[in-house]
């Protein structure tokens, strides 16, 4: 029963990972960026919000199929099909959390406003250690929240990891797949510890989340 609580923590950690490498320089070009393009891109990447997850779970496995030219180019990566394996997960968690993390730490660099960059550049800072030395100290609680929120969004996720990954035991079976195969196996002793796990599990997510960034918020007052 705890193979797939370890394998959805591997999940979540791998793709937190990830999402803060890729969605915080996104996020800062959206914060900073001038064009009028931006809200689409914006856009794009919020799409997850609102989109059901079966339906981006489902075009996630047309796109990352063998028959499909990025499917195609995955496989020569990868050395085989992305579909209905952990590497297809980790994908289509980046992508189903990105808004998740993303939208958190835009906000914190657009809270920064230009005078601490400014005050920076009068330094002779470059644009590129204004960033490292300035914004991202000052976008920490942004970044926390983003991090937190995109490991718990990964840990519950269901409609997007059975769909691309399928229910293969030690490989794509996480957490959410593992109750609803409980529930309809009519295994509710076993469905009710993980559920009630998850329930624990959100609840302090949130709860150290607030402290955290109350407390990261005071200190740079």
């Amino acid at each position: 029963m705890w193979e797939p609580v370890l394998l959805t923590l591997k999940l979540a950690t791998i793709t937190t990972l990830v999402l803060l490498i890729l969605g915080t320089p996104l996020a800062w070009w959206l914060a900073r960026s001038k064009t009028k393009w931006k809200e689409v891109i914006g856009a794009i990447v919020a799409l997850p919000l609102v989109l059901p997850p079966t339906v981006l779970g489902f075009y996630l496995l047309l796109i990352l199929g063998p028959s499909s030219p990025v499917g195609q180019a995955a496989t020569a990566v990868f050395g085989q099909s992305l579909p209905f394996t952990f590497e297809g997960l980790v994908v289509g968690s980046v992508i189903y959390s990105l808004p998740f993390v993303v939208q958190p730490v835009r906000n914190a660099f657009e809270a920064i406003g230009d005078r601490p960059l400014e005050v920076a550049a009068t330094l002779r800072a470059s644009p590129l250690d204004a960033f490292f030395t300035v914004a991202l100290p000052l976008a920490r609680p942004g970044l926390l929240t983003g991090a937190v929120l995109g490991f718990a969004h990964t840990m519950g996720e269901f409609g997007v990891v059975l769909m691309i990954g399928g229910n293969i035991p030690g490989e794509t079976k996480v957490l959410s797949v593992a109750i609803y195969d409980f529930v309809e196996t009519l295994e509710w002793a076993k469905a009710h510890i993980l559920a009630a796990g998850m329930v624990i599990f959100s609840f302090l997510v949130i709860l150290v989340m607030t402290l955290t960034e109350k407390h990261m918020r005071s200190r740079l007052k």
